[in-house]
């Protein structure tokens, strides 16, 4: 593709496609919502990820001239040519063009649970400020090329095209790292101690000084050996003790089951519980449920639940 794709895609002028499509009987799992190329050089270009509305969706957002700034979780970045922005929404972070600016870019939306999840693991391994191959920023091109000139207009196209920008996303983050032997042995004794501390805290900083390696490459080693990022791997695993502590201990308080798990606040144990079981931890006991889950299996790995 060579830089022939942005070529076309800068070519265009500036535009701005939204991606709506009647939702059929199945729901796709990745799915485009808006893609386009701006040229932003008034300060009113301002974003907040918490006044978004409450639907879930993800930007990937490349720049190719000028620059912008982002606030995200208390740090903030200043975002040049050849870096791209990965958000969700909703999220607590800003991205804005300051004064007197400029800011060149292009960027392609979706949602569905497949781009959330896949973009979250990409947040927890990576941060929002990625620096990509040039064969991924022309996929992406291409991708918003593709539905800018109506590919997105059936369903199941729309979704092609949309994970296919994921997937090249994925494969520039993940794919190009073969584990080596260190990392492997890293990454098991992070996951012993995960399961030998369950009622501690365990956060993502600790867990990498664990493993000897920087946040970032203890993230993307733990995703590759796990297939889910560290702090979901944790509540994974308190949440598949919890279920234990209460189907084989009745006597044992639902407070109680909580500090052994690793919670701190019974209340928000409940909150959790209840996301991803639809049930509290008493009616979970009481009513039998946990007799249609899968039995857990022996050894570190976690159970599949929903993210938090």
């Amino acid at each position: 593709m060579g830089n022939s794709v942005l070529n076309k895609l800068v070519a265009s002028g500036s535009f701005m496609k939204t991606i709506s499509l009647p939702h059929g009987r199945q729901r796709l799992h990745t799915m485009p919502t808006s893609t386009g190329y701006e040229i932003r050089t008034q300060p009113s270009y301002d974003w907040d990820g918490r006044k978004r509305g409450q639907t879930p969706f993800t930007v990937l957002q490349h720049t190719l001239e000028g620059a912008g700034n982002l606030c995200y979780e208390g740090r903030t970045y200043r975002i040049r040519p050849g870096e791209t922005l990965l958000l969700t929404v909703p999220h607590n972070h800003r991205y804005w063009l300051e004064e007197g600016g400029r800011w060149a870019f292009f960027w392609l939306s979706m949602n569905g649970e497949e781009a959330l999840r896949l973009h979250r693991a990409i947040l927890a391994a990576a941060g929002p400020v990625l620096r990509l191959k040039p064969a991924t920023i022309d996929q992406f091109a291409l991708c918003s090329l593709r539905l800018a000139e109506g590919e997105g207009e059936t369903p199941g196209r729309a979704s092609a095209a949309a994970y296919e920008a994921a997937m090249a996303l994925y494969d520039d983050v993940f794919g190009a790292h073969a584990p080596d032997g260190r990392e492997e042995g890293a990454m098991r004794h992070v996951v012993e101690h995960i399961e030998r501390n369950l009622d501690q805290p365990l956060p993502v900083e600790e867990l990498a000084r664990l493993s000897g390696l920087s946040r970032a490459h203890f993230s993307r080693a733990f995703l590759r050996a796990e297939g889910m990022p560290p702090a979901e791997f944790v509540l994974a695993r308190r949440l598949a003790r919890a279920t234990k502590l209460l189907t084989e201990t009745q006597a044992v308080s639902v407070k109680n089951v909580s500090a052994r798990c690793g919670f701190d606040n019974a209340n928000y144990f409940a909150k959790v519980f209840r996301r991803h079981f639809g049930a509290s931890p008493t009616e979970f006991r009481t009513t039998g449920m946990y007799a249609s889950l899968p039995a857990e299996r022996d050894g570190p790995t976690a159970p599949v639940v929903r993210g938090p």
